[in-house]
């Protein structure tokens, strides 16, 4: 047994919830998740649902929105579903696009009734509440792995509705692939974009605009010649870096890597992408600075590997500013 299987199946001590789950974020971050060569894990998804603060969904409720049949946004949703993880034979093998239309539906019929609801004056003031969690989602201390410091999700202006954009379809398709059921991976899924990044998901996508300006402020702070070599050639992070920031990385194979690496960005918070896209580009830096034109290197990211991009993204969190640091962990709300 594992100190993972022994973490979930004892209560935190003293009943001491936030120190149970300080000690389960630790614990994945040292030992990671035992899983597969193709990534599989019988306690994957149910630590990132943990992890997420997403409790159990009843089936009916998943099932009641399927049998809406199709959304509002079903024509988009229909258009990006075969091309989610297409060329990945591990995804294709276990997901079917039928289920991934299935979830994303769900996702966006739940979106627009929290919306209608929203406009029409039955819920006031108007939060992310409604979709049946706690506002708080617990993020990472920048100075300790081990403990947590807290952020209150923002509040859904009605002219930028949460709903379905391009891009989500990849960000559904990892929980699909590691959960035991739709209504898992859609609990996990429908949890990350309205509590964890709602400003990806919005019309404007601003939360992912803002995260492009601030790879590039970090790297800036952590690699000032790399970042002024990008700069000369007209490669701000916005030109090679929308996919990996409105994806959580999910769009770089292999497919395995990125539930390593979702599993470190679960347990200390989603917002940290930033730092291991930054981390990707340091762990090709020689290559970049040698070539004098860095965007047909950047043009696809180098295969992920998790553990070394961790290290890299852990490393550079302290030498990041707490003004900066703030705008990291918010920039997503």
């Amino acid at each position: 047994m594992t100190n993972l299987d022994m973490l979930l199946l004892k209560c935190p001590s003293a009943g001491n919830l936030e120190a149970g789950l300080n000690e389960l974020r630790y614990t994945v971050l040292t030992e990671g998740i035992p899983a597969n060569s193709e990534g599989m894990s019988e306690l994957r998804m149910y630590i990132w649902l943990i992890l997420l603060n997403a409790p159990p969904l009843r089936t009916d409720v998943y099932l009641d929105l399927v049998r809406q049949g199709a959304s509002p946004a079903h024509a988009k949703i229909q258009n990006d579903t075969f091309r989610t993880f297409q060329g990945d034979p591990l995804f294709r093998r276990r997901v079917t696009q039928n289920s991934i239309t299935r979830v994303l539906n769900a996702v966006a019929w739940r979106l627009n009734d929290a919306h209608e609801a929203r406009v029409n004056g039955w819920q006031s003031p108007p939060t992310l509440s409604e979709f049946g969690g706690s506002p708080d989602t617990a993020m990472l201390s920048r100075h300790s792995f081990t403990t947590s410091a807290r952020t209150d999700a923002s509040t859904t202006n009605d002219a930028e509705q949460i709903g379905y954009v391009q891009g989500m379809n990849v960000l559904c398709g990892p929980f699909l692939y590691a959960s035991r059921s739709e209504v898992e991976a859609f609990t996990g899924f429908e949890k990350l974009i309205t509590q964890e990044c709602p400003g990806y998901v919005r019309g404007s996508m601003e939360g992912v605009h803002k995260g492009l300006a601030l790879v590039d402020r970090v790297l800036n702070v952590v690699d000032p010649k790399l970042y002024s070599h990008l700069m000369a050639n007209g490669m701000q992070a916005k030109i090679y870096a929308f996919a990996s920031v409105l994806t959580m990385c999910a769009c770089t194979p292999p497919l395995p890597e990125v539930l390593l690496l979702w599993d470190f960005l679960f347990a200390y918070g989603p917002h940290l992408n930033l730092l291991c896209i930054v981390a990707q580009l340091l762990l090709i830096r020689e290559q970049i600075m040698g070539s004098p034109s860095p965007n047909q290197i950047l043009r696809n990211l180098p295969s992920l590997h998790a553990s070394k991009i961790k290290q890299i993204a852990i490393s550079i969190s302290d030498k990041i500013p707490e003004d900066m640091y703030e705008e990291i962990v918010n920039h997503a709300k």
